[in-house]
């Protein structure tokens, strides 16, 4: 009788609430959804009016206030998670209904009828107590519950495929490993592809909206990967369009997968599967692992050709997987796409389609290229690119759609063709193998890319992009390369490539600061001066009768941070010739410059950001160590061994002060234009730099050896005595800046007193043409005396 009139109650509770619960009930609704829950353990007549009850959750919750919201959201969020603990209920009918429920939280149409003084809670109002019950993870972990009843199963994943639209919830689910739990669901029995549609779309929200790198880790074990593979096999072989883009969907996460060096792609055999997908058709083979997968060439088709060229890019940075790579014929693969757009690749690619491949095609083989040098020269891919480089600067029309990521600028013209191409070409030669350079340059790549750099040159004219600007870069870079340590190719490149670099450094400096990339391309341009010009005695003299020296030091006089060292170092290779200390001797800046007095700028300058201690007039302050630099001085003694250079040595590379001093030692230091005497105070610190250096580094000497050892008497006399030579010679430094000081002040005081003697004159010149004046104008005497004079001056 208890049982029956329980049942009465629960059906009348039902009743009062069907159109939906007040905020302030809800608590106590859960609290009769437990005492149900547990009767159903014993009497199944409680499993209609337990799913009754969870129905009433899925209806819009009432309040009589705006407060309420706040006020109730403890208890609501509690009530809410307890659904999620309620799925341990035995019941398949109670866990769908407790599904059901939750899916109506995002179904936002209000009902008609609502309780007399209430109003319903805001449409999302659910979903965020949901949220903050955590009622996502207690879902996660109910999926072992439901292990092996599918139905109930995806109605779990039909919720929690609403509930991942939510970061909050999708990072409660990365707690509860709902990754991994979801991936092993995937080879599940099921007909219809719900389960893995529904698993695949939860795995990517929690991808895109938790944190990507712990849902990876979830991932990386052997039996998620492989069970991936085995889904991702079975939709190759699919033929509806749902498969098509569940296949691209489980290629992505596979791709985000492969990304990460911990995951087994490998050992799991996903690899392989996905390299030979990339090779199919380009490379016509009958492989197992593709056997019944035939390309649609759907959109859905051409954007996982696409994926799988992204993938072979992300393999060839794994070292272990460049075995797969060359037994699987990527790179005869890739270079399929190296020539000349005719025709569409494959009759039913488009031609829009088929360009975009190309580039990406191109553009992954620059990554695998290097991995795989030997199938690289044995399918002559040095040929094929230099080939398709002369169809870029050919004059056949074509008119390319530029309409991808990698088309830029190549909308109507082959730029982005030659763009990839030579990025390819720049990845192999940036090996420096020497096979690779010999095969270039026997066929005759060194003429051929500078006819190249011409024609970008002359686009560049028209309109200058990026496009264009790393074009030339690449190019240069190249060159450079090629060029370097053989003096015979670079005989080659002074023929034509002196001319093309003198007109970059003719550049027009603003441009340097416009953002397109003119500071890279500069850059390169004189590595290559660099490498293909010094050291070959016909280009070095070609480049300074073209005045390369003058246009040197007007780039020199920017002041620019990021090429002084570069130019100085350029310029001291060239300094061992006679012609450039006249030229530099010759050179003159804006406000008629010399430019010694450029290279002391460049050194005040180099000591401020050093730390150099100087005072106010430029003289030496610590005359023991006077070059010394502020993070010198901080260094503690660190005994070093003899093959390691200590920091005094290492400042000499990295500063550009040795670089200058080097340059007067060509000029001379007496004799110089155009200095101040500021000037001259610098340029006795300058004149004694090697001193001051050969001090420092016997200085580090003597404390590394008071640091472990007792030197003896003698040794330690002679350091003391070279310690003394040095602090004489910043002394001797001193004096020698104070004399040229006092001379300039004796100077100017003479210059002083000049100014004011000739004032004084000047103005007793005045005063007596006064005179002369009132003379002639008050006397009478004095003005008759005058005329007479002035006549007889006429009539003689």
């Amino acid at each position: 009788e208890l049982e029956k009139e329980q049942l009465k109650t629960l059906k009348k509770v039902v009743k009062h609430f069907e159109n939906g619960l007040p905020l302030k009930d809800i608590a106590r609704v859960t609290e009769i959804l437990n005492l149900c829950a547990e009767k159903m353990n014993e009497q199944e007549a409680f499993t209609e009016p337990l799913c009754e009850l969870i129905k009433l959750f899925g209806l819009p919750f009432q309040k009589k206030k705006s407060s309420d919201e706040v006020n109730y959201s403890v208890e609501v969020s509690q009530s809410i998670a307890q659904l999620g603990y309620l799925m341990r209920v035995p019941s398949s009918q109670v866990k769908i209904q407790i599904c059901k429920s939750i899916v109506s939280f995002y179904n936002m149409e209000l009902l008609g009828k609502l309780l007399s003084g209430y109003q319903p809670t805001s449409p999302n109002y659910k979903i965020r107590m949901a949220e903050a019950g955590g009622l996502a993870e207690a879902l996660v972990l109910s999926l072992a519950l439901v292990e092996n009843q599918l139905t109930e199963k995806l109605w779990v994943l039909k919720v929690l495929q609403h509930l991942s639209t939510s970061g909050i919830s999708c990072g409660q689910m990365v707690k509860a490993q709902a990754a991994s739990r979801l991936c092993l669901c995937l080879n599940g029995a099921d007909p219809s592809g719900e389960l893995v549609f529904r698993s695949s779309d939860i795995l990517w929200n929690l991808l895109e909206k938790a944190s990507k790198e712990e849902v990876v880790n979830q991932l990386r074990s052997l039996e998620c990967v492989h069970a991936l593979k085995e889904v991702f096999v079975d939709l190759m072989c699919g033929f509806r369009h749902c498969d098509y883009q569940l296949r691209n969907d489980l290629l992505v996460i596979a791709t985000l997968l492969a990304e990460n060096s911990a995951v087994p792609m490998i050992e799991s055999g996903f690899a392989k599967v996905l390299i030979v997908l990339a090779t199919c058709p380009e490379v016509k083979l009958l492989n197992p692992l593709v056997k019944g997968f035939k390309l649609t060439y759907s959109y859905e088709d051409f954007e996982m050709k696409k994926l799988l060229f992204n993938v072979l890019g992300i393999f060839s940075k794994d070292p272990s997987a460049a075995q797969l790579l060359s037994e699987n014929h990527v790179m005869p693969a890739l270079l399929y796409y190296v020539k000349q757009n005719q025709k569409p690749g494959f009759s039913d690619w488009s031609a829009a389609q088929y360009e975009e491949l190309q580039l990406h095609a191109i553009a992954v083989l620059a990554s695998v290229a290097p991995v795989l040098v030997d199938k690289y020269l044995s399918c002559q891919a040095n040929t094929l690119l230099l080939m398709f480089l002369e169809w870029c600067t050919g004059q056949d029309p074509f008119f390319g759609r530029g309409n991808s990521f990698r088309g830029t600028g190549g909308r109507g013209n082959k730029l982005a063709q030659m763009r990839y191409s030579l990025r390819a070409l720049r990845s192999v030669v940036a090996l420096y193998d020497d096979a690779v350079s010999i095969n270039l340059c026997d066929q005759g790549a060194i003429s051929q890319l500078l006819d190249i750099l011409k024609y970008a040159a002359d686009k560049s004219k028209e309109k200058e992009s990026t496009v264009v600007l790393e074009i030339q870069a690449d190019i240069l870079f190249i060159l450079s390369v090629l060029c370097e340590n053989d003096v015979h190719r670079k005989d080659l490149f002074s023929c034509e490539g002196i001319g093309i670099l003198i007109s970059f450094f003719k550049m027009d400096p603003r441009k340097l600061y416009c953002g397109l990339g003119h500071n890279c391309l500069l850059l390169s341009a004189l590595d290559c001066l660099w490498s293909c010009v010094i050291g070959c005695y016909i280009a070095e003299d070609s480049f300074i009768e073209k005045q390369g020296i003058f246009l040197l030091l007007d780039l020199l006089a920017l002041k620019e941070k990021n090429l002084c060292n570069i130019i100085l170092g350029i310029l001291v290779e060239f300094s061992d010739k006679p012609k450039t200390a006249l030229h530099m001797s010759i050179w003159r800046g804006k406000r008629d410059q010399t430019a010694a007095n450029l290279l002391i700028q460049l050194w005040r300058q180099e000591e401020l950001d050093l730390g150099v201690r100087r005072d106010q007039y430029g003289r030496i302050v610590d005359t023991k160590r006077p070059i010394a630099t502020s993070f010198q001085k901080q260094q503690k003694v660190i005994p070093l061994p003899a093959s390691c250079p200590s920091f005094a040595i290492m400042e000499i590379s990295e500063s550009i002060r040795a670089k200058i001093y080097s340059l007067f030692c060509k000029l001379g230091f007496e004799n110089l234009p155009g200095l101040s005497t500021e000037d001259f105070v610098t340029l006795a610190i300058i004149q004694h730099y090697l001193d001051f250096k050969i001090g420092e580094v016997w200085s580090e000497i003597s404390a590394e050896i008071k640091e472990e050892f007792r030197p003896v008497k003698s040794d330690e006399k002679t350091l003391k005595s070279i310690s003394e030579e040095s602090e004489n010679t910043g002394k001797m430094v001193f004096a020698l800046q104070t004399e040229v000081l006092k001379r300039q002040h004796h100077q100017e005081k003479k210059k002083t007193y000049k100014e004011i003697q000739a004032t004084y004159e000047q103005r007793e010149l005045i005063n007596k043409s006064w005179e002369n004046f009132l003379t002639r104008t008050s006397n009478y005497e004095a003005l008759k005396a005058r005329n007479l004079m002035e006549q007889k001056n006429l009539q003689s």
